[in-house]
């Protein structure tokens, strides 16, 4: 009885397999889950404002990375270590987490705000620097944001 169990549901298998394999790709493409595509080359483009930074670093600059651009004072570099944050899941504009463990530590006036596309995904963040976790947040994205001495 195991047996006949067996041989029927290996033989039902091999026929699900012949009849996917005889079938046009366009046949059954559409019924596996659809995977995120990577954004158009186009899509990443980014307008940086920086204020109150002092030494020059004000301004509004625009950042286009694939290939590199813009008004950004270094726009390979910027685009680099935003490819090295950018992950499945995680947020490379995430804003510090609410009731996080920061120390108490101000890190000066400046303030920056990021608007535009990263990765097929609208971007609207904006950083201070008044506490530890928003210095390290700030630091963790230059040289799209400035190098500032804290």
């Amino acid at each position: 009885m195991l047996r006949r169990i067996a041989l029927t549901a290996a033989a039902s298998a091999a026929a699900s397999f012949a009849a996917l394999a005889t079938a046009p790709p366009a046949a059954y493409a559409e019924t596996l889950p659809l995977l995120p595509t990577p954004p158009a080359h186009d899509a990443d483009h980014l307008t940086v404002t920086v204020r109150d930074a002092g030494g020059g670093m004000d301004g509004t600059h625009e950042l286009e990375c694939h290939p590199a651009g813009g008004t950004h004072p270094d726009a390979q570099a910027a685009c680099a270590q935003l490819d090295r944050r950018t992950h499945w899941g995680q947020d490379p504009f995430a804003p510090t987490r609410p009731g996080g463990m920061c120390t108490m530590q101000y890190g000066g006036p400046a303030t920056a705000h990021v608007t535009g596309t990263w990765a097929g995904r609208p971007i609207d963040a904006t950083y201070e620097r008044r506490d530890g976790c928003e210095i390290a947040r700030w630091d963790a994205l230059v040289p799209v944001l400035p190098e500032l001495d804290a």
